[in-house]
């Protein structure tokens, strides 16, 4: 009875010290100088044409740059807001895919129409690129012109994987 009296006695003492070793860690990263997030600035293609970042990333977040639906010739997909839009989306998910992220991380996306009565068209091709429980918050709004004559841009913000 005495044995186990004292090796009871004795994992008390073990476990004490241990939650206070555990605490003391706690009160040191709480009074640490909080880190800057890690900041990442893309370069895009022909920046003197286009001043901007093609997206910037801030520790696990992406920002994407609004995004047209430009083909690979840098030519807008022929058809209308439809055309466009499946375009877009494309080349938004090429981003997101070669910087770690895909469709399913993207958290919010902001879409700008030349034309706000294209909304439901650009919304019928927008809507298959989501799954249904993953859509992510969404504003749209109609401008009094895009660049290039686009019907559409899209930026969107995503998680990393």
């Amino acid at each position: 009875m005495r044995k186990i009296k004292s090796l009871m006695c004795a994992s008390a003492i073990v476990f004490a010290v241990c939650a206070a070793a555990e605490a003391q860690k706690k009160d040191q990263a709480k009074s640490a100088p909080a880190q800057s997030p890690i900041v990442e600035y893309s370069s895009a293609a022909n920046a003197a044409a286009r001043p901007l970042s093609d997206f910037v990333r801030v520790g696990n977040m992406l920002y994407l740059s609004g995004k047209l639906g430009n083909d690979s010739t840098g030519k807008l997909a022929p058809g209308g807001i439809g055309p466009e839009t499946k375009q877009t989306l494309e080349n938004i998910k090429a981003v997101l895919e070669k910087n770690g992220s895909s469709m399913d991380n993207v958290i919010k996306c902001t879409v700008m129409m030349a034309d706000i009565k294209e909304w439901a068209d650009m919304n019928s091709v927008y809507v298959t690129f989501f799954k249904k429980e993953r859509l992510p918050a969404r504003s749209a709004f109609g401008t009094s012109g895009l660049v290039n004559s686009a019907r559409v841009e899209i930026e969107c913000m995503a998680t990393m994987k």
